[in-house]
């Protein structure tokens, strides 16, 4: 398969002039292609581009920028085939599951083409009778985009398809793992002026580059912990706007009152929450807290549908979990599950290649008797590990979930409407989930609390990170006030 590796900058697709980024299969472990990086000038051209395409397009009338953006995704639905394919290829990712992500992908650009015709501002009542007072709902202007390998076009579209329908530019760079999937989207947006969206390959020196432009008014970011808030301790020397979507320590809590055919619902519930993606979502769970009355069984179910799942090419259908996305990410998982079995836990299930000659598999981790201080238990792992803890309740659960610097999500299995409600209360994280984990909805907000990041995407709130509010305040009269000088008239 020929893989598209020209950027997209200014309308035209031209070669990356800066360092060579070989992409790796994660499967085979072969170079499957070679990217050239945006060089510093490259950079410098798309930003200066963006400033002409972002006011072309925000001259657009809002209902032919909707009509533009569904045509965006009837683009990616056409493509489903080719670019899951390449997503696949590159990520290791399940083909099932990347033909469900752009399908998801899709989803966005609708669900905002449609947000923008009605989230332009309001009308509110004036300070007198005869005026006029009004908020206006301005894009910010140019807009970079940064994003993660593990949903590369999901998490973009979080911010492009928000950001587009507000009127901005934006400049979008994927991560270096994964750049492919992202590159193959430019003929999508041959239709919007030149400038409005640009792709730029490259590492981290090409997003510091974007970050620290001037000419950049906000950054939306998805990654991990360290590098968002290096972004946003640069960003604020010049207050640029932020959104940041960081790491995540998700907590699934099985309540005592969850039994027979319902407990093992949750136990499968739970294993694809933890290994969906090989564990690399960002709101994978990662620590399972069961109910001391449930603990045994809960386990016992837990383990023998993990051993029913399959490991492998993640080209074959009947794959359940394909390889993790590079070397790195492998041994950062593995040294994690070494270090609690040194701590005295429990490996009761996986850990090896799954049977694997090559490619950067992990067969999917199952830890029990684990130290409250574990490591594993604190710090993101983002690889496929379930660690099951039981607990004496569900404060005791909810005070262990909550204890996490990370916020983004948690889960709750119960079938007591009071425990539901008291769990969505007390949670201390972006999205509780309660009896269905990790479904997202276009139109519900999606962020994290604490060191899980800042603002929220998705939703009404997703459009609104990349707006500007103006209030607009309008006498028609000219005429002299009482209350102006001098006081004593």
């Amino acid at each position: 398969m020929a893989h598209a590796t020209r950027l997209l900058i200014d309308g035209a697709l031209v070669e990356g002039a800066g360092p060579p980024l070989a992409v790796e299969n994660p499967a085979t472990e072969e170079t499957i292609a070679t990217v050239g990086s945006a060089s510093a000038e490259q950079v410098e051209a798309a930003t200066r581009a963006a400033r002409d395409g972002q006011r072309a397009w925000a001259a657009i009338a809002a209902a032919e920028r909707a009509e533009l953006l569904h045509e965006l995704a009837r683009g990616l639905r056409d493509g489903t085939d080719e670019i899951a394919a390449i997503m696949t290829a590159e990520g290791g990712k399940p083909l099932v599951e990347n033909r469900d992500e752009i399908g998801w992908t899709a989803a966005a650009f609708d669900f905002y083409a449609e947000l923008a015709r009605l989230q332009t501002g309001r009308v509110i009542p004036p300070v007198e009778v005869h005026q006029l007072a009004m908020v206006v709902k301005e894009p910010l202007g140019t807009v970079v985009a940064i994003v993660p390998w593990n949903y590369p076009l999901l998490l973009l579209a979080w911010k492009l398809a928000p950001a587009l329908a507000a009127g901005n530019a934006v400049i979008c760079k994927p991560s270096e793992l994964t750049p492919l999937s992202t590159l193959a989207l430019a003929p999508l947006f041959d239709a919007l002026p030149a400038g409005t969206v640009q792709l730029l390959a490259g590492a981290g020196d090409v997003g510091a580059a974007l970050v620290d432009d001037p000419r950049v008014d906000g950054i939306a970011f998805t990654g991990s912990t360290a590098t968002g808030t290096a972004i946003a301790h640069r960003a604020v020397e010049r207050m640029a706007r932020l959104n940041l979507e960081m790491g995540g320590k998700d907590a699934l809590i099985v309540c005592g009152d969850v039994d027979g055919e319902a407990l093992q619902i949750a136990a499968e519930g739970a294993a694809w929450a933890a290994y969906l993606n090989a564990g690399q979502v960002c709101t994978s769970t990662e620590r399972i807290y069961v109910d001391r009355r449930r603990y045994e069984p809960f386990v016992e179910a837990f383990l023998a549908h993990a051993r029913t799942l399959r490991v492998g090419d993640p080209t074959d259908p009947a794959t359940d979990l394909g390889p993790m996305v590079s070397a790195a990410q492998r041994a950062k998982a593995v040294a994690q599950i070494d270090a609690a079995v040194a701590g005295g836990a429990t490996l009761l299930h996986g850990g090896d290649r799954a049977g694997q000659e090559r490619g950067h598999y992990l067969a999917p981790v199952i830890l029990t008797d684990l130290p409250e201080a574990a490591t594993i238990l604190t710090e993101e792992t983002f690889g496929p590990v379930a660690p099951i803890v039981p607990v004496d309740g569900l404060d005791a659960a909810i005070a262990l979930a909550n204890a996490s610097p990370y916020g983004l999500g948690a889960n709750v299995y119960t079938t007591d409407l009071e425990s539901a409600l008291r769990a969505g209360r007390e949670l201390k994280a972006g999205t509780v989930w309660i009896n269905d984990p990790l479904t997202d909805n276009d139109a519900g907000p999606f962020g994290g609390f604490k060191r899980s990041g800042l603002g929220r995407e998705l939703g009404p709130e997703g459009l609104e990170a990349f707006q500007e509010t103006k209030h607009i305040h309008l006498d028609p009269r000219i005429e002299r006030k009482e209350w102006w000088y001098p006081y004593g008239r």
